[in-house]
């Protein structure tokens, strides 16, 4: 018999973990939500938002919600029935282009002061630190992205924007483009646009000093 689409009220969300509760409508006990159980979301969950969802016992008889959407957040091409057939576990794969416009767009300034950095001074640091720390972070971006699947423990936000900052910064924001991963938290994506742009006051200082007389 196939499971009946249940509705309740998101009473707990920990937005920082990815997860929290649903109190059903019949009033039986909550039902344990994961953000990767979200299908076709506009936007981050919220308390008190309502939640349609499946429900599911896992292997303690703890009982969990799938393939659930948020009521009034969901994006409107996704079809309005949900499956619980594999299929849809393989259909959440990132199927994104690269976004190559948006990324020569944002690595023009910090390629060209990079280059003349190392011309200057003989110093290739920088076009060795933005290339290797951005695939590092990619890297952190896909294996954070496969835990928050798996329900496992997650890579902590400050080690992400470490990476930013020692210059990894534009493999996370390709990770974002690509991945869909932190690409819709708010207090994420300021802290992280916050780094570019001291990126790129770091650049425009060395270049404004460069072309000022001696």
């Amino acid at each position: 018999m196939k499971p009946s689409l249940r509705s309740g009220k998101l009473v707990k969300w920990k937005d920082d973990r990815g997860f929290g509760f649903i109190q059903p409508v019949d009033g039986s006990q909550e039902v344990f939500l994961h953000i990767s159980e979200l299908k076709g979301a506009v936007r981050r969950p919220q308390e008190n938002d309502t939640i349609y969802y499946y429900s599911v016992a896992d292997s303690n008889g703890k009982v969990r919600a799938c393939n659930a959407f948020i009521q009034g957040a969901r994006n409107k091409s996704i079809s309005s029935s949900v499956s619980l057939s594999s299929n849809a576990k393989s259909s959440a794969a990132p199927t994104s282009n690269f976004p190559v416009v948006e990324v020569l767009l944002l690595s023009i300034l910090p390629l060209f002061g990079a280059v003349h950095f190392t011309w200057t001074t003989r110093n290739p640091l920088p076009l060795i630190l933005y290339p290797t720390m951005s695939l590092v972070t990619y890297a952190l971006y896909a294996d954070d992205k496969s835990r928050a699947k798996r329900k496992e423990w997650r890579t902590p936000e400050q080690t992400l924007h470490l990476c930013e900052l020692a210059g990894g910064w534009l493999g996370g924001f390709i990770a974002q483009r690509i991945l869909h991963h932190k690409s819709q938290k708010k207090s994420y994506q300021s802290v992280f646009w916050a780094i570019v742009i001291i990126h790129y006051i770091v650049w425009l200082f060395w270049l404004f000093w460069a072309v000022l007389p001696i």
